[in-house]
């Protein structure tokens, strides 16, 4: 039960979401894997940290390292629960932010609502120009840029964001104004849009530079009160925090660029995901991760995740930073069923949440939910919820499935359940269908990496509608974000606008700025006290044709490349994605490139679940019988613990694995095996 070589010191991952605070804790010295599931605690997530290492029973004195997933920046934007923040830009283009690229909330909407992260009165104009080749037109006007500087404090704006025209074709006039809010302004939440995104696209930098400003102080706050919280539980290690892109970045420096931790969450489970699928010799996934709030999807090849620097997170809001790529819809345990005014059934995006939860919670949560509809259909034991207070009965579940959606559609409780899965699975799998089909990936060519709380209840379903032969359950389903936080590695990721048609870029020139970014990212990995194993670059180029708007990523072996070969592996992509050559028009490289990843010691994934507990034969693990509801019908069907199971058990559908984070269901069809790990793979609607 030993982890491999490096990882000598205890080690916690711990991941904020929605619903639940997860914690891993991996104690090399004795093997033993401690983990804790809390509500979260959303109004101050250290809270929420701090009860988890307390159900570990973490000794934080003994802990060395501390890797945290956190929902703080992805929350505080989607909610415009932000820092008054102040923009400051070139005359001419306050409304820049406003104005975006003139899209629709829907393509074939007539109305829809728009707020933008900073309002126009906090917008401010200075007299400051230059062209696109980066040549002076109009020189800063400094007094006016102090003017505006001042007017904004008086506003009550604690950030503020430089954000000028062309300033990534020469920053000058940005790192001038630095210098002078430096003296002005009476903190450092300042923001250069150039510093952060050198993008020559106005509208994408100005939206990123703007929610890393009104996010700052936020995040610094947290990180600091959570830090201080460690410390005085005796923790002496330095507090790391997870970034978007799937690497981390220590807490002292993380606030700088705090755009950067948008979707830090959802990217530590895909990061675990990579790391799981790659071990079990699964390197392609689709990833999907069902919590108590959303279900998050992404696609990894080659055990590499798709990692993206044009996410947007909600309408006209770019986020141009390098992110794993993960789409999000309202659907998971807590989403709220419902009959419209039209009477059709509705399923999310609203959540019950931790508080009051679904009903099945005892926590005075009265509307129906997925969890509930599991419940009602058999899939879940109501005796073994997390976090359940007690006081709600079945029959009362059963009562209010009959007068919220029962009677209005004419249905009994238990169709009505199986609709609400049904209208659940079909939302999820159009996100999955997302990141592989309108990306040209077909998804019989990966297996479905299930996790979060409830992603295994419904994998086989989804695997099932959209043709995906297998399904792999890692050993703790409901702790991955958590566990991503443990096995991350470092990585910092670089992005240079050059904006050249390639028949007019000098390959040497190209060379030189790929190997000016590898060489920062490794001497910014070398001041990290993290142990690694070694430090690797991945390189790549953001192409189109000209003309067109939208990039392709271009994968590059090294910096040393030909025009000619480029052109070909340019083409190669194009047409992987549209099947379509356009061998008449000029190619042009927009963005060069890179990504240094530090690689960590790996963790043994097999000490995740206890092998003292597993039992010789899978019929000593089996824990009871009951029915459970498959496509109308009630099935007789057994329930085992998985803790108990053999490590390469076989169990034909119809099954329920149950486990402290997670209920796994294999439906009538399918067959599960396990492997050496102590992943569970299950292959759908056949034993093959």
């Amino acid at each position: 039960m030993d982890l491999e070589a490096g990882m000598a010191e205890q080690v916690i991952g711990v991941d904020v979401g929605g619903t639940f605070t997860d914690l891993v804790l991996v104690d090399p010295s004795s093997g033993a894997v401690r983990l804790a599931k809390v509500p979260s605690t959303l109004d101050n997530q250290a809270g929420g940290v701090m009860a988890a290492t307390r159900e570990a029973g973490a000794d934080l004195g003994a802990v060395a390292l501390v890797v945290h997933g956190t929902t703080t920046t992805t929350n505080a934007v989607l909610e415009r629960k932000l820092a008054r923040t102040g923009l400051i830009t070139t005359a001419g283009f306050r409304d820049v932010l406003e104005l975006g690229r003139r899209t629709r909330p829907q393509a074939y909407g007539m109305k829809g609502e728009f707020r933008p992260v900073i309002p126009r009165d906090l917008r401010r104009e200075v007299p400051e120009r230059m062209d696109a080749q980066g040549r002076v037109v109009t020189a800063l006007d400094e007094d006016a840029l102090k003017r505006e500087a001042r007017a904004l404090l008086e506003a009550g704006c604690v950030s503020v964001v430089v954000h000028f025209l062309h300033a990534y074709a020469n920053p000058a006039h940005e790192l001038r104004a630095g210098e002078i809010l430096a003296e002005v302004w009476p903190n450092d939440h300042v923001t250069l849009g150039h510093a952060l995104l050198s993008e020559s696209r106005e509208f994408e930098r100005g939206v990123t530079a703007a929610v890393n400003a009104s996010v700052q102080p936020l995040l610094e706050r947290y990180v600091s009160r959570l830090a201080g919280e460690l410390a005085a539980g005796g923790y002496r290690g330095e507090l790391l925090v997870m970034n978007g892109n799937g690497g981390m970045v220590s807490a002292g420096k993380v606030a700088r660029e705090a755009a950067k931790t948008v979707m830090s969450g959802p990217a530590s489970g895909v990061m675990a995901a990579a790391f799981t699928g790659r071990a079990a010799g699964m390197p392609d996934l689709l990833t999907y991760d069902m919590g108590g709030t959303s279900t998050d999807v992404a696609l990894i090849r080659g055990a590499e995740p798709a990692v993206s620097n044009e996410i947007e997170i909600e309408y006209a809001m770019p986020i141009h930073v390098p992110m794993v790529d993960v789409r999000t819809v309202g659907a998971g345990g807590g989403s709220i069923a419902r009959v419209n005014a039209a009477g059709l059934l509705e399923v999310g995006p609203h959540s019950a949440g931790a508080v009051p939860g679904p009903i099945c919670y005892g926590r005075g949560g009265t509307e129906p939910t997925i969890s509930d509809a599991n419940l009602l259909l058999g899939r879940l034991d109501p005796s073994r919820l997390k976090s359940v207070e007690g006081g709600v009965t079945l029959e009362r579940v059963r009562q209010i499935f009959d007068e919220n959606l029962g009677a209005p559609l004419g249905l009994t409780p238990e169709e009505a359940a199986e609709a609400v899965v049904r209208m659940a699975n079909v939302r999820m799998a159009g996100a999955i269908r997302m990141v592989s089909v309108s990306l040209g990936a077909d998804p019989r060519d990966f297996a479905l990496f299930a996790f979060g709380g409830a992603g295994p209840l419904h994998a086989c379903a989804l695997a099932r509608e959209l043709g995906v032969p297998r399904v792999l359950v890692p050993a703790r389903p409901g702790i991955t974000n958590a566990l991503g936080c443990v096995v991350a590695d470092l990585r910092h990721d670089f992005v240079t606008t050059l904006n050249r048609p390639l028949d007019r870029l000098h390959m040497e020139d190209l060379a030189a700025v790929l190997q000016a970014q590898e060489a920062e990212g490794r001497a910014l990995i070398a001041r990290e006290t993290v142990p690694l194993r070694e430090v690797r670059r991945v390189l790549s180029l953001d192409m189109q044709f000209i003309g067109q708007t939208h990039l392709l990523r271009v994968a590059l072996d090294g910096p040393g490349i030909t025009r000619e070969a480029l052109q070909a592996k340019f083409e190669e992509v194009y047409w992987n994605r549209f099947r379509v050559r356009l061998d008449t028009i000029r190619a042009s490289v927009v963005n060069a490139n890179c990504s240094v990843i530090g690689v960590r010691e790996p963790l043994d994934l097999s000490v995740l679940i206890d092998p003292a507990g597993r039992r010789a034969t899978v019929a000593e693990a089996l824990r009871t019988r009951r029915d459970v509801i498959f496509d109308g019908a009630a099935h007789d069907t057994p329930v085992y613990l998985r803790d108990a199971l053999p490590l390469e058990a076989e169990i034909t559908g119809p099954a329920v694995i149950e486990q402290m984070d997670t209920t796994i269901l294999i439906p009538p069809g399918d067959v599960a095996r396990g492997d050496r790990l102590g992943n569970i793979i299950v292959h759908v609607g056949a034993a093959g």
